[in-house]
């Protein structure tokens, strides 16, 4: 979940832009890679904005070592794949089942195949409130009616809260295990919500320097995944929901990690802890760029950000870090759970917003580039080979312009210019026809 406000200081300096390669397809038609990121190393070039990016640390799970997977030759013209196409938005999570199923239907012709709701635990909690019950219960029986499927994220909202214990994680599990018998429609569950930033989760580090936020999330994942398959096998248990960026520097007052960090360090705890059960069964990524202005195909290969673009890096880090465990590792699903462009609110539409004096929109784009943007990152998806789906922060704008407005719907409901194009992307992407790949590029025609 996107946070603003003070968290804005933890984003990195300026992304790379993305290396272009023209060839040409059988037929003569010209086109063009949009990401030149075909190698498992991640291997391309960079600028020394982006080098310093992370306060300057380096990548130390990329570019050295054996390559443990293994992509797509980039010769080798072939269709992306099938993408699930989702929406992050609890506007749906309503009392009156009558709008919620209204809210679910203006996603569903929005193009979203899912939706990916919130559920907060709070300290103590073992099961759902009967509001929380009754909300969730809104939400799927909405989309079961347009034929959508509901994921949840369990969180434990901003870092005051951090299940800090061994009892407070054990609570977490059952609190998650409790959704899952009250609704079994439900077999998607992500655990947590960006845990490498201290705005969600404390302590990031404990003394000298060492790791404190990846291995106390494992045991709240370990044990959440337990209680899942408790409940049912068939539920699948989605890790991780790193943030794209993290500085890596302990004892400052913005104590982060940075996903490539968080990664390795939950690697090394669960390969210390000699578990012998897997911890989850796909992978969770916010893939932000660091503004709405930079195009998805940007790649970040000398610094520790992650991004769509970044997918090789991100593959092989995976790949490294489980290699050798009972967790799937090599091939490991992995799921972008929160991707959002913003755009700027015209004025025939201010009436609906709060807090109109808010910069916090000042990297909003028009409609057209949030079309395009949103187009390009399917596109990036759909020529990943382990990637299931990717999911947009959301379908409406948040009223608050602290918040953030990349919805295809203005907080007033109406829908932007971007919705039609995003519309015909979301049904290609499902289809399996939305572009052509090289390798992990996806081939665009000119």
């Amino acid at each position: 979940m996107r946070w603003k406000g003070p968290a804005l200081a933890l984003l990195g300096a300026a992304a790379v832009a993305a290396i272009a390669i023209g060839f040409t397809l059988s037929g003569g038609g010209s086109t063009t890679i949009t990401n030149a990121s075909t190698t498992a190393t991640g291997a391309g070039t960079t600028s020394a904005g982006d080098a310093t990016s992370n306060t300057g640390t380096t990548n130390t799970g990329t570019g050295t070592g054996t390559n443990l997977i293994t992509l797509p030759e980039p010769g080798q013209i072939r269709l992306g794949h099938r993408l699930l196409v989702a929406t992050v938005d609890d506007a749906v999570k309503q009392s009156d089942p009558a709008l919620a199923a209204g809210l679910m239907k203006v996603s569903h012709d929005a193009g979203f195949g899912a939706v990916m709701v919130s559920s907060m635990w709070k300290p103590g909690a073992q099961a759902p409130s009967a509001q929380d019950r009754t909300t969730l219960a809104n939400v799927v029986k909405a989309a079961d009616a347009e034929g959508m499927e509901v994921f949840v994220f369990v969180w434990h909202g901003l870092s005051g809260a951090t299940p800090r214990t061994a009892h407070a994680r054990s609570q977490f599990a059952a609190y998650t295990a409790a959704l899952a018998r009250a609704f079994p429609q439900i077999r998607d569950f992500v655990v947590g919500n960006e845990p490498n930033l201290n705005t969600f989760w404390t302590p990031q580090f404990g003394p000298g320097g060492r790791d404190a936020a990846a291995s106390a999330y494992l045991d709240m994942l370990a044990r959440t995944y337990d209680a899942l398959k408790a409940v049912s096998p068939h539920i699948q248990v989605i890790g991780g929901a790193l943030a794209p960026r993290g500085s890596d520097r302990p004892a400052t007052k913005r104590d982060t990690h940075s996903p490539t960090r968080f990664i390795e360090d939950l690697g090394a705890a669960y390969k210390a802890s000699h578990r012998s059960k897997p911890i989850m069964d796909a992978f969770a990524m916010h893939p932000y760029m660091r503004t709405s202005k930079l195009r998805p195909t940007d790649t970040h290969t000398a610094s520790t950000t992650i991004t769509i673009a970044d997918y090789p890096k991100l593959a092989e880090l995976l790949a490294q870090a489980f290699a050798g465990t009972p967790q799937r590792s090599r091939d490991l699903p992995i799921f972008y759970t929160e991707f959002g462009v913003q755009t700027r609110v015209p004025p025939q539409h201010r009436h609906a917003y709060t807090d109109l004096k808010s910069p916090s929109a000042a990297d909003a784009v028009d409609p057209q580039a949030q079309a395009r943007y949103y187009r390009e990152a399917l596109e990036l998806a759909a020529c990943q080979p382990t990637v299931k789906g990717l999911f947009v922060f959301h379908t409406f704008d948040e009223i608050d312009l602290a918040g953030w407005q990349s919805g295809l719907y203005y907080a007033d409901q109406k829908p932007k210019a971007s919705l039609p194009d995003f519309r015909k992307a979301a049904a290609e992407a499902r289809a399996a026809s939305l572009t052509h790949c090289s390798g992990v590029a996806f081939v665009q025609k000119r």
